[in-house]
C-alpha cells in the first residue's frame, strides 16, 4: 500500500500549537474578557424568563469581531444552566448569514424545538403560513419562554425584507401558554430605523445594546488568555501578541482578525519547522490574509467588472494626484473590451460597476463636482494594489494578452 500523501504531516511532531480549536473565532471561552457590562445588560433583560415572564426584545449592535455572538451564546448557555431544574425557558440561535430565508429560518427554529423525528417539518414543500402555524402550536405546547436569537440579521433582510420579523413579532398574538422574545444581532447601528417598517418596529419595541470595538490593550488581554491555553510554553516571542493586537486595532478592534492572525502566524511557523513564532510570521500572515481576501473578491467579479478594473489600472493619470476619471477609464475600457472580443457597456453601467468595486474596497473612488458642468468620479490608481494586477493578469479572460503593451490611444500605467 502506498504511503499516504499526509504521511509527512502525520509524522511531524507538533511543537507549537497544543489546542488549535481555542484559536478559532467560534470557540467560546469560560470567561469573556472586557464584556462584563454588555453581559450584565443582557442578563438583566432576559432574567425574567427564568420566572416564565417574557423579556423585552433586544437589538445588539457592533462591528465584526466585537464579541456579540460569543456573548449572546454565553448568556444563552448560562440561562439554560440556571433553568435546568424548572425548564421555564428555551434559548434558540439561528445564523441568518447561512439560514437566510423566512422559510429556512422558521424551519430551523421549529426543528430545534420538535424532538419527535416523525413530526419534523420538511425542508421544502410547505407554505410559510403552514410552517408558521405549526411552529406556533409546538411553541404553545411547550408552555415556556422562548428566546430566539437571529445572528447577522442584515443578511436575511437584504434578500427577503422584514418578513421574518413580521412572523416572529406577531407569533405572541397566537399563543396562550408560551411567549417568544427576539434578540437580533447586527453590524448596522441604524438597522431597525432604516430597514424595518414602522409597524414591525412598533411590535418589536426593542432595547438596544452596543458593543464597542476592542482597544489594543483589551485585544492583548484576549490573545494572552487564548494563547495560554492554545500554545505550548515559551513558543511565542514577546512581540507577537502586541503586534497582532496593534494590526487588528488599526482596523476596527476586531478580535476575530487578531485571533486569525495569531493562529495563521503559528501555522506558518509550524510549516517552516520554526521553534518560535515571531513578528515576521505575523507580518507574513497578515499579507496572506489580505491577499486571500482580495483573491476571493476578484474571483466573484463578472467578466465586465474585471475588464473595468483592468481598465482602471491601464489608464494613465493626467494630473499630479495619480487619479483617473470615469471618462478616462471608459475610453480605455471600450478599447480593451473590443480587443478581448466583448461588447462594451454604456458609460453609465461602467460607472455603476466602479461604484460597486469602491464599496467592495478594491478601489478608492470619490465624487468630483464641476458645478453646472456636472460631476464625475476620480479613482486613486495609486491605491490599487499591485496584487490586484497580478491576480487579474492570471484570469482566463486576459490569458494570451500582452498586458504590458500600450493600447492604441493610451500609454500603459503598469
Amino acid at each position: 500500500m502506498a504511503d499516504s500523501i499526509f504521511k509527512r504531516y502525520l509524522e511531524k511532531k507538533n511543537n507549537l500549537i497544543k489546542n488549535r480549536g481555542i484559536l478559532q473565532a467560534t470557540y467560546v471561552p469560560d470567561v469573556l474578557l472586557h464584556r462584563d457590562y454588555q453581559i450584565e445588560e443582557i442578563v438583566d433583560i432576559v432574567a425574567p424568563s427564568l420566572n416564565k415572564d417574557k423579556p423585552s426584545n433586544i437589538i445588539i449592535i457592533g462591528q465584526t469581531g466585537t464579541g456579540k455572538t460569543a456573548v449572546v451564546n454565553y448568556v444563552g448557555h448560562e440561562l439554560e444552566r440556571a433553568d435546568a431544574e424548572n425548564k421555564n425557558c428555551r434559548y434558540i440561535y439561528v445564523n441568518c448569514e447561512v439560514i437566510d430565508t423566512p422559510y429556512s429560518i422558521l424551519y430551523n427554529i421549529s426543528n430545534q424545538i420538535i424532538t419527535d423525528p416523525n413530526k419534523k417539518i420538511p425542508f421544502t414543500g410547505w407554505s410559510l403560513e403552514k410552517i408558521f402555524n405549526e411552529l406556533a402550536n409546538y411553541i404553545d405546547d411547550e408552555n415556556k419562554i422562548f428566546i430566539v436569537v437571529l445572528g447577522e440579521i442584515d443578511m436575511s433582510f437584504k434578500k427577503n425584507g422584514d418578513d421574518i420579523f413580521y412572523y416572529l413579532t406577531t407569533i405572541n398574538e397566537m399563543l396562550k401558554n408560551s411567549r417568544v422574545s427576539i434578540i437580533g444581532i447586527t453590524n448596522n447601528s441604524t438597522f431597525a430605523e432604516k430597514f424595518l417598517s414602522p409597524r414591525i418596529r412598533s411590535r418589536l419595541g426593542e432595547e438596544k445594546i452596543v458593543f464597542p470595538p476592542y482597544t489594543p490593550e483589551q485585544l492583548i488581554d484576549i490573545l494572552k488568555n487564548r494563547a495560554e491555553q492554545a500554545f505550548y510554553p515559551n513558543v511565542l516571542d514577546n512581540s507577537v501578541i502586541p503586534h497582532c493586537a496593534a494590526i487588528s486595532a488599526q482596523g476596527s478592534g476586531d478580535a476575530r482578525k487578531a485571533l486569525d492572525l495569531l493562529r495563521i502566524s503559528a501555522d506558518i511557523a509550524e510549516r517552516n519547522g520554526d521553534s518560535i513564532v515571531t513578528s515576521a510570521h505575523v507580518d507574513y500572515a497578515r499579507q496572506k490574509i489580505e491577499l486571500d481576501a482580495v483573491v476571493e473578491v476578484i474571483k466573484t467579479l463578472t467578466d465586465q467588472s474585471k475588464i473595468v478594473l483592468m481598465s482602471i489600472i491601464k489608464t494613465p493619470s493626467s494630473n499630479d494626484t495619480g487619479s483617473v476619471t470615469t471618462g478616462e477609464v471608459y475610453t480605455t475600457y471600450v478599447e480593451l473590451s473590443k480587443n478581448l472580443g466583448y461588447n462594451p457597456l454604456s458609460q453609465r453601467m461602467v460607472a455603476n460597476l466602479i461604484s460597486e468595486m469602491d464599496m467592495l474596497g478594491i478601489i478608492t473612488a470619490r465624487v468630483k463636482s464641476f458645478g453646472r458642468g456636472g460631476r464625475t468620479k476620480e479613482i486613486d490608481v495609486n491605491k490599487v494594489s499591485n496584487d490586484v494586477f497580478s491576480i487579474l493578469s492570471s484570469d482566463d479572460i486576459f490569458r494570451g494578452m500582452n498586458l504590458n503593451q500600450k493600447l492604441k490611444k493610451q500609454t500603459t500605467l503598469m
